[in-house]
């Protein structure tokens, strides 16, 4: 059995989720929480991740882009998500199984059966605690990163975006226990406070008190 605690963030491109996560890796410090990002997260993970970003690599197919997604994401399970909840330790995910779903299956438009047993495989159905998924218009996402120079992803257009988005609305519904809904319109430092209020009940569920106290 797992004793530590898995948490994944989720959304479209510009919802804030790096933002997020580095605002909880500080204020949960106590708890050394791990900060993982996918694809990434281990030498093989992050030459996987520059491949699927790559502006370059403009004619992978979504089945390629699927299967290198999951690629990425089983080396960083099997040597260090497991592991790591293994020893008890607090797990911050910026993106996990969800993306594939709503990026590769709704936006993408592969089969969704094909993507959920691909999960299953990369992961050996290893699924978070707890999914904060940060809800924005793509646009308000797209004028967030205005200044930065888009990846192959944020390239594919709003249309593309705002696809991904309604399939992770409806993954949520399909996952309410699992997964929460935060208004990523909203400030971060409320943003913030609504995902550790989140957080907090997880921690309560699971028995895990602050440290020291």
């Amino acid at each position: 059995m797992l004793k530590g605690i898995f948490i994944s963030l989720e959304g479209v491109d510009g919802s804030g989720k790096t933002s997020l996560k580095k605002e909880l890796l500080c204020r949960l410090d106590a708890f050394h929480p791990l900060g993982l990002r996918e694809p990434g997260g281990t030498p093989i993970s992050e030459k996987i991740r520059n491949l699927l970003l790559d502006t370059a690599n403009e004619d992978m197919q979504a089945r390629t882009e699927a299967f290198l997604y999951a690629a990425a994401r089983c080396q960083l399970v099997e040597t260090v998500i497991r592991p790591a909840l293994q020893e008890g330790k607090m797990i911050i995910a910026d993106r996990y199984i969800d993306s594939t779903l709503a990026y590769q299956g709704y936006g993408r438009g592969l089969p969704l059966d094909f993507l959920q047993q691909l999960n299953q495989l990369s992961t050996g159905g290893l699924k978070p605690d707890l999914t904060l998924l940060l809800d924005v218009d793509p646009a308000e996402g797209a004028r967030r990163r205005a200044k930065d120079t888009p990846d192959r992803l944020e390239k594919a257009g709003l249309l593309f975006q705002e696809r991904v988005r309604q399939g992770y609305l409806q993954i949520a519904r399909e996952e309410p226990q699992r997964i929460r809904i935060l208004d990523a319109h909203k400030p971060l430092g409320t943003v913030v406070g609504d995902a550790l209020r989140e957080i907090q009940q997880l921690l309560t569920k699971k028995g895990w008190n602050q440290p020291g106290s």
